[in-house]
């Protein structure tokens, strides 16, 4: 069992009876507290999908949920679902766009590494590969003899995602984007 302080993003854990997909984790460390860090989640239910935030303290033992995660790769958008394909044995996953909403900024037909995660057999989320890339629909023109580390812009991604990028870069080029922190990593591999 592992402690509050242990648990990370897209970690699926048993609270309350039910299984949750943690999403985000914000650590405060209160003044006059003997040591004692804060962990305020925001988890969803992977049966309701409801949100809840709770706090726990960072010595408070939690569960985690039987997860598994299988490689898959996008294949095709159905309304408000998105379906993905397992990598071997062809599975269909449909995930509701509302639960995946800040994944889809990083995902296009050619998104590779990607991840669906499963408890208890069903689809209830997808882990990102470290990096993605991605291409610039807008931004604004490119400037001759801007260096890669001066100032910086904004620019429109083919998903919709904005990132600032270094003045050097310009619309049409692909560039890879860190999935973690939503950075400019440098230009992709042509």
């Amino acid at each position: 069992m592992p402690k509050a302080s242990d648990i990370k993003k897209n970690a699926a854990i048993e609270h309350n009876g039910k299984v949750f997909i943690v999403r985000d984790i914000e650590r405060s460390v209160p003044q006059g507290r003997a040591g004692g860090s804060l962990y305020r989640m925001r988890m969803y239910d992977v049966v309701t999908g409801g949100k809840i935030d709770e706090t726990f303290k960072d010595s408070d033992m939690l569960n985690f949920a039987d997860l598994s995660r299988r490689p898959s790769m996008f294949s095709y958008i159905d309304g408000d679902e998105y379906v993905f394909m397992d990598n071997e044995d062809y599975t269909p996953y449909n995930l509701n766009k509302e639960s995946i909403e800040e994944e889809v900024l990083f995902i296009c037909e050619d998104t590779i590494g990607l991840s669906v995660i499963l408890v208890d057999g069903a689809a209830v989320g997808i882990d990102l590969p470290p990096s993605v890339e991605l291409v610039i629909t807008e931004t604004d023109p490119s400037i001759k003899g801007g260096s890669a580390t001066a100032r910086t812009k904004p620019a429109i991604l083919s998903t919709g995602l904005t990132i600032q990028v270094p003045e050097h870069v310009s619309t049409g080029d692909k560039i890879k984007v860190n999935t973690e922190e939503r950075k400019f990593m440098g230009r992709a591999d042509k």
